[in-house]
This record gives structure tokens, C-alpha cells and sequence, in this order.
């Protein structure tokens, strides 16, 4: 080797070095910034809510969707924390909305509107919807995501000025409405208002309870991990729940948490989100809205515009954010409050799938962040800095570390006990729930781990176990979504994902051709360089 040669070499891996160094110091203080947040918001009750108090003609009307899609883990509770607001019942309508009456969850679904008499509730079936069936209705009216075609009619016929979207699989507080009406438009104690925003939502996280998941929910996941729990369901019955739990826990809570903290991006799970109804019919309409190209006009308006995207939550909050709204602030994350997704009997291979899904679908929703998301993750993230470390000489000269390979999995070593140790104090902190209210309706999921009657902590092998499979998996499943495909399944179906974010249906094989907005949705695809998605 020429002196030349071991010139450039030297530069090759030193500048490598400052990189690994400059990205893990970005990283550690991202992450940093989201514990921070979590254990302040999350170590005491929440105030009670200011909006449920006020004068009648003063509380905004807000309009709960639920789309339902099958007999989920512990649904009638998860529905029924909704009708169970402290908010105004004259100030609420909930519209629980399923694809058809042979829907294993429909029965269900009557017996809520039937036990809570006293509150605007219906079942929306989207079979009836006027829009998608019926002499004047068209199937292709609507582009093919499920879940837009589902809330459509709830939405278009909604009665409140305020629309609060809320998954059928997650559990809310009973003070969650209030606080959301809070933050959106600004009420404080003894009224005081502050800023108002144009999106709210709540932190997602997953619970994994021991009760086997009914069959009904077993067909919701992927054919390949129906087979294999057939296999082998004692074996790996729940190790997909605490896969999620842990996940949902960890690397996603810190990041939500900081992103929606800094607010530079939009970072939006479809969980439980709320916004004012003539915002996004406003910011849909091409001849309002800038963003949007005169060829969007035939796309519908509100959630119709997204019926032909995948990821619609992250879509539709990236509009929402990117849209100019003088007077009001973007997005805000109603901090303390939980949106707590009870989970049973998913299998390790139904995690998997449910990852390679997200990862697939926002993998063109938010390129960037996706190429670069493995080097988020502890194994990778620790090596960069072990490499920082033992590479640049300014470590060796001044603080003594070894240039050794030895002395770089020392560092890498520690650096993987220090963050499981931080896992490990945040995800009890955050099951402890002790920011959530607790009643005599409470359900087991949502008491926490510190109070009687919730679900019990982890013990330490246990929740290691959990650990150590969450991040060994995670470049595997990272690889297989972004590199090596483009299909994805969701609510029983598959769709392709193409580069515009806009997907089509596909049956054994064959595309079953483009939706009629599927050509015009190329041009105004909010794009976005934000973490986003990550669940």
C-alpha cells in the first residue's frame, strides 16, 4: 500500500468515525428528550379536564368513530371507554362502524348501543352505505383502503364539529375526550385559553394479557401465522404480545414522545387521534389548499381524499401539519393520556408480520426516515459509538481508550447493559399507568401494575427474554420489509404499495386494476421526512 493510499484510508475510517459519532449523539439525545417527557408525564394523575365543565352552549360536540374489524382482546371494553366519557352526553355522538352484519363483532357492537341507552350512539354498517351501494352508490366511489371505507359514511354524517377517530382495539380514559378538547382548542383552568391546534392525539401502548385470543381474532392475522400457531400454539402463543408490548414500550414510545415534543415533523399513530371536521374538508378541497394539485377536486373531500392511500393516519396528519392554519399550532400530543391496546395471543411469527405491514406501507409514506431507522436500534447504535470511540484519537490521547478490538466490545457491551437497564425502569414506569383514572370499570389492562387488581410487572428474565428478542429481531424484520418487498396485508386483504403511497388490491397474484382516483394521487402525496409511523 502506497503512502497515498493509507492516507486515504485513514481519512475513509476517521471521517466514518465522527459520522457513527455524530449520529449516536443525535440519537441519545432524541431518545433522551423522549424519556425525559415520559416519566414527567407519566408519575402522576392527569388534571380533570376543563372543556366537560364549561357552559352548554360553550363545549364543542364531538362526533367518536370507531371502525371495527372483528372480535378483538377485551372489544366490548375497548368500545365502552368511550361511552363511558365524563363529557357532556349531549356533546357526544358515537357512530361504531363495521363492514358487514356477518361480522363476528356485530352483536357485539348492538349490545353497546342497547346497555348505554342514554347516548347518541348507532352501528354503521358500510354495506348501507348510500355512497358505496344502492342504485346511486358505486363500490368504486371510494378508493380501496378498509379503513376509510369503513368510517366514510360516520364521518360525512357526522354531527359535531370535532371528529375523534379512536381504533376498536384500544382502551381510553374517561377523561381522555375532555383533555383532547383541552389541547385542540385551547381551554385552561379558570379561562384562561391558550393556542389552539389543528391535530391532537394520545401516546399508543400495548398491554399483553395471558387470556387466549378468540378465533374470531385469530383470523385477523396473516395465513402463515395462523399456520404456525397451529403448530405450535403453546409454544410461542404469546410471545408476539410481548414482542408489541415491548416495542410499543420502548424504542416507539421514546420517539413519539420526542418527536411530538420538538414538533419539527408530523409523528401521528392511528390510535386515537381528533381534529375539527371543517379543517380537513377545507385543507382537501384543491381550491383552499395549495399543497393540493386542481386534479385532487375529483378525490372527495375529509377522509374520502385518502380512501386511496395506505398509512391514511400519517397522511392525513401530515397534511394537517404541512397546511397553512394561521393562529393555530400543528400537532399536539396530549401528554399522560394513554390510548392502551390490550393484546392476546398473538404469535412471534404475527408480530413479525404486523412489522414488515407498518414498515412496508410507510416505507414510501416517510422514505428517509425509514432507510435510516435500524441505526436508531441499540445494536447498531451502540457499535457506532464503541467505533466513535476506539477510532478517533482525540478518545485515546485524552481520555485513554484503548484502539483495540477488545476495548471496542467492551464499550459496545456496556453501552447495550446501560440501555437495557433505561428500558427497563421506562417500561415499568409506563405500565404503572399511574397518569390513567381508575374506576370500578376499569378493566384489569388499564389499573397497571401498581395498582390492585392490574396486570402483574414482568419479572426481570421474563421481560429481558421480551427484550432481547425485540431488538435482535429488529434488522431482520427491517430488511425483509423495506428490501424485499411491496405487498401488503391488512383487515384480510392485500394491496400493493406503490411509490406515491397509493395502493391497490390484489387478488391471487393479479392487481384487480387502479381505483378511479388512483391517477390523480400522484400529484399532491403529502410527502414527509419525519419519523412518522413506527408501529
Amino acid at each position: 500500500m502506497t503512502a497515498d493510499d493509507a492516507l486515504m484510508s485513514t481519512i475513509i475510517v476517521q471521517g466514518a468515525a465522527w459520522i457513527s459519532l455524530l449520529w449516536s449523539s443525535f440519537v441519545i439525545i432524541v431518545q433522551s428528550i423522549g424519556i425525559y417527557k415520559l416519566f414527567r408525564n407519566h408519575s402522576k394523575p392527569l388534571a380533570q379536564p376543563v372543556s366537560p365543565w364549561l357552559p352548554e352552549d360553550e363545549v364543542p360536540h364531538v362526533t367518536v368513530i370507531r371502525p371495527v374489524k372483528g372480535v378483538e382482546p377485551a372489544l366490548y371494553e375497548c368500545l365502552a371507554s368511550t361511552f363511558r366519557q365524563t363529557y357532556p352526553k349531549t356533546k357526544l355522538t358515537i357512530r361504531l362502524c363495521v363492514a358487514s352484519r356477518d361480522d363476528p363483532a356485530y352483536p357485539i357492537l348492538q349490545q353497546l348501543v342497547a346497555d348505554f341507552p342514554d347516548l347518541d350512539a348507532e352501528v354503521l354498517v358500510e354495506e348501507d352505505d348510500p355512497l358505496l351501494h344502492g342504485s346511486r352508490g358505486h363500490v368504486n366511489n371510494l378508493g380501496p383502503n378498509p379503513k376509510i371505507r369503513n368510517i366514510s359514511r360516520a364521518y360525512r354524517e357526522a354531527k359535531g364539529g370535532v371528529i375523534w377517530i379512536v381504533d376498536c382495539n384500544v382502551w381510553v380514559a374517561k377523561g381522555a375526550a375532555g383533555r383532547l378538547i383541552d389541547k385542540l382548542c385551547g381551554f385552561r383552568p379558570n379561562g384562561v385559553r391558550a393556542t389552539q391546534y389543528k391535530f391532537v392525539h394520545q401516546l399508543p401502548l400495548v398491554v399483553d394479557m395471558d387470556a387466549p385470543r378468540t378465533e374470531e381474532a385469530l383470523s385477523l392475522l396473516s395465513p402463515d401465522s395462523n399456520r404456525w400457531q397451529s403448530r405450535d400454539s403453546r409454544r410461542l402463543s404469546d410471545r408476539g404480545g410481548r414482542l408489541e408490548e415491548m416495542f410499543m414500550g420502548t424504542t416507539h414510545a421514546k420517539f413519539y414522545s420526542a418527536i411530538n415534543t420538538v414538533g419539527v415533523a408530523p409523528c401521528v399513530v392511528g390510535k386515537s387521534n381528533m381534529f375539527r371536521k371543517s379543517d380537513l374538508d377545507r385543507l382537501t378541497d384543491p381550491s383552499q389548499n395549495p399543497l393540493l394539485s386542481a386534479s385532487d377536486a375529483s378525490r372527495g373531500r375529509g377522509v374520502d381524499f385518502f380512501s386511496s392511500y395506505i398509512c391514511e393516519d400519517h397522511v392525513i396528519g401530515d397534511l394537517i401539519f404541512k397546511s397553512a392554519a394561521p393562529g393555530f399550532l400543528k400537532h399536539g400530543l396530549s401528554f399522560g393520556d394513554v390510548a392502551i391496546q390490550p393484546m392476546s395471543g398473538m404469535t412471534a411469527a404475527g408480530y413479525i408480520a404486523r412489522r414488515v405491514r407498518w414498515l412496508r406501507a410507510r416505507k414510501w409514506t416517510v422514505l428517509a426516515a425509514t432507510l435510516i431507522e435500524p441505526g436508531v436500534e441499540s445494536i447498531l447504535c451502540c457499535l457506532y459509538v464503541a467505533f466513535a470511540l476506539t477510532t478517533i484519537p482525540w478518545f485515546h490521547e485524552n481520555l485513554g481508550i484503548s484502539q483495540t478490538w477488545g476495548e471496542m466490545a467492551a464499550i459496545w457491551a456496556s453501552g447495550m447493559v446501560t440501555w437495557m437497564f433505561i428500558d427497563r425502569r421506562l417500561t415499568s414506569k409506563l405500565h404503572k399507568l399511574q397518569s390513567a383514572e381508575v374506576d370500578e370499570s376499569t378493566p384489569s389492562f388499564a389499573r397497571g401494575t401498581s395498582r390492585q387488581g392490574g396486570v402483574q410487572q414482568r419479572p426481570f428474565l421474563e421481560w429481558l427474554a421480551a427484550w432481547l428478542g425485540r431488538e435482535l429481531l429488529a434488522l431482520p424484520i427491517w430488511t425483509w420489509a423495506v428490501l424485499l418487498g411491496t405487498t401488503v396485508e391488512w383487515r384480510g386483504k392485500k394491496f400493493r404499495v406503490h411509490p406515491d403511497m397509493s395502493v391497490v388490491e390484489i387478488e391471487d397474484g393479479k392487481d384487480l386494476g387502479p381505483q378511479p382516483s388512483r391517477k390523480d394521487s400522484r400529484t399532491s402525496s403529502p410527502q414527509s421526512a419525519s419519523k412518522g409511523r413506527v408501529d
